[in-house]
């Protein structure tokens, strides 16, 4: 019978996003299967979303790539598709998650007064005796399409389309191109009959030509299409390092796996700028530790630094606590006895003690 209602406890700790619970009066190392009357929490290790945009242009040949330097000079065309990938932003988004190696039991007792817990959905300890409300990663950026290349044969005459071949159709193209270009100086010289003295009306008709040269050379040159992809996974850092690999980048394929060896390393590097003393041992010190370990556990976080790097480039430096490098400390159960309403909030992404307030 204890086994069930033991199950029944952890089931609800763990899929509830607040709990409403009753007193506390002790708190202690979790031990699965040991706690039978207690409200289990987890403080956090620092980890991280990292989210990666690339741009993907896919380059693809003209219809009439095969008569671009005979008729219009234009040398080294694409003559088949290809795609080229550019590395744009890397970020790094902490947040908290929860660190198997701190789990603790919130003791129940009676005759105490009933303070508020709050955990979140995945059993972090967020308040106490108030409400704290649970933060998330932030959506995703969204991929963004490029714009599609226009249609050529819109600008084709009438003599073009009805062209008995594929060469003779970019013969009367490439002069239609000329055509175009010739109309284009004709009237930036003035020279033209219909002319506009309007300086707008003359832009407007200048970019029109413009345009339509454009989109008829695309039929000997080609045409490139720049699309925006988003790809993110996560980091947990388990210690210090100097150089992991988070994943590979390649020109061709763009991101990769880390342990694909078609791409190019993006490495990160932990560093710890600074270490959280641990109380010297002493026996007044030993005796308060002794009245406070049944209190409330929370972490103390040192700050690190990280930094990611694609061949000689950096695109993050970024200094931030991280639990996993710093100590884990008591607060005091007398806080939360009769007499006390303390009121405690931390910080979800590193379960240190965010407010405390009587």
């Amino acid at each position: 019978m204890k086994r069930i209602l033991l199950t029944l406890i952890f089931t609800l700790f763990v899929f509830s996003s607040f709990h409403l619970l009753m007193a506390q009066t002790e708190v202690e190392p979790f031990v699965p299967g040991s706690t039978l009357e207690g409200i289990c929490y987890y403080l956090p290790r620092t980890a991280f979303r990292v989210t990666v945009i690339a741009e993907k242009t896919t380059t693809r040949p003209g219809d009439f790539y095969k008569y671009a330097d005979r008729f219009l000079r234009m040398p080294n065309v694409p003559t088949e598709e290809s795609v080229q990938w550019n590395l744009k932003s890397i970020t790094l988004e902490p947040y908290g998650k929860p660190d198997k190696n701190k789990a603790y039991s919130i003791k129940l007792k009676s005759k105490t007064v009933a303070p508020l817990v709050g955990l979140s959905r995945d059993g972090l300890l967020l308040s106490i005796n108030c409400d704290a409300q649970e933060s998330f990663l932030p959506d995703l950026p969204k991929p963004e399409k490029g714009a599609a290349p226009e249609n050529p044969r819109s600008y084709m005459t009438q003599e073009i389309l009805a062209a008995g071949s594929t060469a003779k159709m970019a013969e009367l193209c490439a002069q239609e191109i000329y055509d175009i270009r010739d109309s284009k100086n004709a009237l930036v010289r003035g020279e033209a009959d219909n002319t506009p003295k309007d300086g707008a009306q003359l832009k407007l008709m200048l970019d029109q030509l413009d345009k339509q040269a454009s989109v008829l050379e695309s039929l000997f040159c080609g045409t490139k299409q720049t699309d925006t992809e988003v790809f993110s996974f996560f980091y947990d850092p388990q210690q210090e390092t100097e150089r992991d690999v988070l994943f590979r980048f390649s020109k061709k394929l763009g991101v990769v796996d880390a342990d694909n060896l078609a791409g190019e390393p993006v490495t990160v590097s932990v560093k710890v700028l600074e270490t959280i003393p641990s109380a010297v041992p002493s026996e007044d010190v030993a005796k308060k530790r002794a009245k406070m370990e049944h209190g409330v556990y929370y972490n103390v976080p040192a700050r690190a630094k990280l930094s990611i790097k694609y061949g000689s480039q950096e695109y993050v430096s970024k200094e931030t606590p991280m639990a996993q490098f710093g100590i884990v400390e008591v607060l005091s159960n007398t806080l939360f006895d009769k007499k006390t309403t303390t009121q405690v909030t931390f910080f979800q992404t590193t379960g240190s003690t965010k407010d405390v307030m009587e």
